[in-house]
């Protein structure tokens, strides 16, 4: 069945916050396959009265970060999907503008849902880009882009928005910031805040402002600074314990955090998407963290011919979670989550098989099925097994179900801050056909550890092949399980074929690995190898 937007009052232009999450709500209760289609143009959501939700989203907003007079965990979002069958949502080409910070799209306990044909635009973000237009001895000036507004208080500069007003010079002993140097617009690192160590500042023009310093020797004409709140509150596209949830043709045009996160679902598909600086836009970074960001998933992992410009991390991290074994009593285990950033949710499912991880080794050494499972408080998840003979506490489980099988291909990626896929999965993995250009960490990192993330897993079953890696800040590929002891490879089966690497900066590295191949690669220059512990063959 197609249900028309104007049929719930949904009309090009006009505020559809309430109107939206009516629609939604009626769907929910038809039965069968059914399509929301919208007309083209623009329709308004505003944060103050779409839906407020509790969400815990992994490797989001630590214990500990929340600040004074906020309810951790609590969310606007915009469009709010919770318990819905067989939906489609149709944009037919129209955008979403986001006003005031919110989470844009949650996806929750759903099945059979598709997200295709939009847009979601934010307006005046809490980013703001300070572009260098002058230098000298003792001074800088900056331009403001011409999208922020900000306003002068009490001596002090302050950008304002709907749900922020941020002072200029807030928060400038910070690293994070996003920097994009004057002679590669498609480079970016993080660096300190364009403001840290002036001692003055004053608006020249509208937008333009002078600031003073004892020595200006970092800036140079065209640099280019992003100064945005670290804190990953608000994320793009949430996806929560649902099946078969797909983006067809969706563009993101800025979130504040991740821009997609996906936690304890299976069967994910993003194919034709754009997370990308908006066109009528002069910022060239878009997402203060992750573009993609699947966490104790299950299924399969569709990532196809997608664009990604401007984030503010990894373009895709795929893992799981190491949890570690906190108590053992009869048949039951209790297990804890160990990262600030993760709690608060249940992956753990009846019937999943789990291994028993030594943590220095990070070789597993035993396997048990969960029988039930438990969340007993936000960090803490009781299960029962059908043997706990190899459980001991300290060391660290992992759920070997939650292990997405994960295609990667036809993607290209620029101005990514740090790697461009970091990948612990131990299901078959492709990385295929992809154009990785300018990432200033590696581009593709295969982790393992149980004492800084606790993100696992082992891969058994990896290929990298047909890729052309360009201007790589880094190692064209690095693995690097966080093993402090050998006693065997953590990974294995990693075959890497037909690749074009353009101007590598450190070339390969492999640590506590088997039967890794490399075959077929070209190079514009000779590419380094280092090797530890680990068997590599060159053909």
């Amino acid at each position: 069945m197609n249900y028309d937007a104007k049929e719930y009052g949904m009309v090009a232009g006009e505020d559809i916050s309430h109107s939206l999450q009516k629609a939604l709500c009626e769907l929910e209760n038809i039965e069968g396959e059914k399509t929301l289609t919208f007309e083209k143009g623009e329709y308004h959501l505003y944060s103050n009265k779409v839906c407020v939700k509790d969400l815990f989203i992994t490797n989001t907003v630590g214990d500990k970060q929340w600040r004074r007079g906020t309810v951790p965990h609590r969310n606007n979002i915009g469009i709010w999907i919770e318990n819905q069958k067989d939906l489609t949502i149709d944009g037919n080409g129209c955008v979403f503008v986001m006003h005031g910070k919110m989470t844009n799209i949650a996806v929750v306990n759903s099945k059979n849902v598709t997200l295709k044909n939009f847009s979601i635009k934010v307006d005046n973000p809490d980013m703001h880009e300070f572009k260098v237009v002058e230098v000298g001895k003792t001074h800088v000036d900056f331009e403001i882009d011409k999208e922020s507004r900000y306003h002068k208080f009490h001596c002090r500069y302050y950008f304002v928005g709907e749900d922020y007003r941020a002072r200029f010079k807030k928060s400038t002993f910070g690293w994070w910031f996003g920097y994009i140097p004057h002679d590669n617009e498609n480079t970016i690192m993080r660096k300190a805040h364009p403001l840290r160590g002036a001692y003055m500042i004053k608006e020249l023009e509208p937008h333009k402002f002078r600031a003073k310093y004892l020595q200006t020797l970092r800036f140079k004409v065209g640099d280019r600074y992003y100064v945005y709140d670290e804190l990953r509150k608000y994320n793009g596209i949430f996806v929560e314990k649902s099946d078969n949830v797909a983006l067809e043709s969706v563009n993101q045009h800025f979130n504040y955090g991740l821009a997609y996160v996906a936690q304890n679902s299976s069967n994910l598909h993003i194919n034709g998407c754009k997370f990308a600086p908006h066109a009528e836009s002069a910022k060239l970074m878009i997402s203060a963290a992750d573009f993609l960001h699947i966490c104790m998933c299950r299924g399969q992992v569709d990532i196809k011919n997608n664009e990604f410009v401007g984030a503010g991390d990894d373009t895709l991290n795929v893992h799981g979670i190491h949890f570690k074994i906190k108590k053992i009593e009869a048949d039951k285990i209790e297990v804890r989550f160990c990262h600030h950033q993760a709690h608060g949710f249940n992956p753990l499912r009846v019937g999943d098989e789990i291994a028993f991880v030594d943590v220095p080794s990070m070789l597993e050494h035993g396997r048990a099925k969960i029988l039930a499972s438990e969340l007993v408080n936000e960090t803490t998840i009781r299960l029962q097994l059908d043997d706990v003979s190899q459980a001991i506490v300290g060391e660290v489980i992992e759920d070997k179900s939650a292990n997405p099988d994960v295609d990667f291909s036809h993607n290209f990626m620029t101005r990514i801050i740090t790697r461009g896929v970091l990948m612990t999965s131990g299901g078959k993995v492709k990385i295929t056909d992809n154009n990785f250009d300018n990432t200033s960490m590696h581009s593709i990192l295969i982790s393992d550890d149980a004492k800084s993330w606790y993100e696992s897993g082992a891969v058994n079953d990896v290929e990298i092949a047909r890729n052309r890696f360009g201007r790589v800040e880094g190692y064209t590929v690095q693995v690097m399980p966080e093993n402090t002891v050998h006693n065997g490879a953590v990974h294995k089966n990693i075959y890497i074929h037909d690749n074009v690497i353009d101007n590598a900066d450190e070339g390969w590295y492999f640590k506590s690995v088997d039967n890794v191949v490399l075959e077929n690669n070209t190079s514009d220059k000779p590419m380094e190898m280092k090797v530890i512990n680990a068997d590599v063959k060159t053909k």
